[in-house]
């Protein structure tokens, strides 16, 4: 892990549990694996990284160890901690695919659409048809 040089995971960028979940990604655990090694519930380790709790101080500073990152850089982004990701590099050939990825998502979600209104209309017709006697008996 290097010195954390840029804001990348600072306070305006990132909150404690996004910089939980990129060290332990980092660390290649799942949240079952290192929630095990805190002696956690995965639920609670879960509820860190969606920010809807913090870990009292002897998890977060063994959390910092399993991290190896540092507590003050969970805290606020500040101190030894991750560097930023590196640059997604893209090839030439990359933008095509996913534009013809994209287009091919683009007509099943057509067809799809049409499939469904296809359905709709039948469903309507078998309403038609099911309310009809009951119509006739009143």
């Amino acid at each position: 892990m290097t010195e954390q040089t840029t804001d990348w995971y600072g306070p305006d960028a990132a909150t404690f549990g996004d910089r939980v979940a990129a060290a332990r990604e980092a660390a290649g655990m799942t949240q079952g694996q290192l929630a095990r090694r805190l002696g956690v519930k995965k639920s609670t380790l879960s509820a860190w990284e969606r920010d809807l709790s913090e870990p009292r101080a002897n998890k977060l500073t063994m959390l910092a160890g399993l991290l190896n990152v540092s507590m003050s850089w969970l805290l606020t982004g500040e101190g030894e901690g991750m560097a930023e990701p590196a640059p997604l590099e893209l090839e030439a050939g990359d933008f095509t695919s996913v534009l013809n990825e994209l287009r091919s998502l683009r007509s099943e979600m057509r067809q799809n659409a049409e499939r469904a209104a296809r359905l709709e209309k039948k469903l309507r017709t078998l309403l038609q048809v099911t309310d009809a006697p009951a119509a006739e008996t009143v």
